[in-house]
């Protein structure tokens, strides 16, 4: 314990040193929230909708944190150690290289826990969000789809062949799941065809029960996305421990 605390508190320097988790994970998912509530105001999201555009939109803010951090921050940072052949030092030292692994999931999840807390506080407090669900239960749903994105974040990280190809793979992740995703333009009003490529999406189906949890929706009604959230943490996570490159 006391070795993943002094590694934990060194890492997290050495990132918070490059800011560019701070400006993707946490300041961005701010300003496009800001930007959703002076866009829209009050305004009704879809015609006869009970909801306001800011309380559509808060679960596919939130979600925007979660992607920086487990598409893009996770499996670049592996695959830089893995360049810099950090890993294989460390298989000649006491520490294991899998504490190394478990360092950097626990600083991305704090990127990602610090962004959804400041998202709610300022939601709440300043742009008169009205969360609708019950809180613990929106909790769930986002460490179910934290753990869905970071088990993607490590298989691409894990077992690509180099970093250049973990840089390419990881961007592409990236942008077309905020594009394409719902965390930009929102699911509802996308056209019939745009609708049916999102689906194809992870992250969408996570999208879709963050919205459901903070909207106070019967979760029973998506089950669908519970499963396909549990399959993707389970298949992802096997393979990148199953043939995860240490060298």
């Amino acid at each position: 314990m006391n070795t993943y605390k002094k590694m934990l508190i060194t890492e997290l320097k050495l990132s918070l040193r490059g800011m560019d988790m701070v400006i993707f994970a946490i300041v961005m998912p701010i300003i496009i929230l800001v930007a959703i509530y002076f866009i829209n105001g009050d305004n009704l999201a879809y015609e006869n909708a009970s909801y306001t555009v800011l309380q559509q939109s808060f679960g596919a803010v939130v979600s925007i944190a979660i992607l920086a951090s487990g598409a893009m921050g996770l499996p670049i940072v592996i695959s830089d150690y893995r360049n810099k052949k950090i890993l294989k030092k460390m298989k000649v030292t006491p520490i294991k290289p899998i504490m190394i692994l478990i360092v950097q999931v626990s600083i991305y999840t704090i990127y990602s826990f610090i962004s959804l807390v400041l998202l709610f506080a300022i939601a709440t407090n300043f742009l008169g969000l009205r969360f609708q669900g019950n809180i613990f239960v929106f909790l769930i749903g986002w460490v179910l789809v934290l753990i869905s994105m970071f088990s993607i974040g490590m298989l691409v990280g894990g077992v690509s062949k180099d970093q250049k190809t973990a840089n390419v793979l990881a961007s592409l992740l990236y942008f077309v799941m905020l594009a394409f995703s719902g965390t930009t333009i929102p699911y509802e009003i996308m056209p019939s065809l745009m609708q049916k490529i999102s689906n194809l999406l992870p992250l969408t189906q996570g999208i879709k029960l963050l919205k459901a949890t903070s909207l106070g929706l019967e979760v029973e009604s998506f089950i669908v996305p519970i499963i396909i959230m549990c399959i993707i943490g389970v298949v992802c996570t096997f393979i990148s421990i199953k043939y995860f490159k240490w060298e």
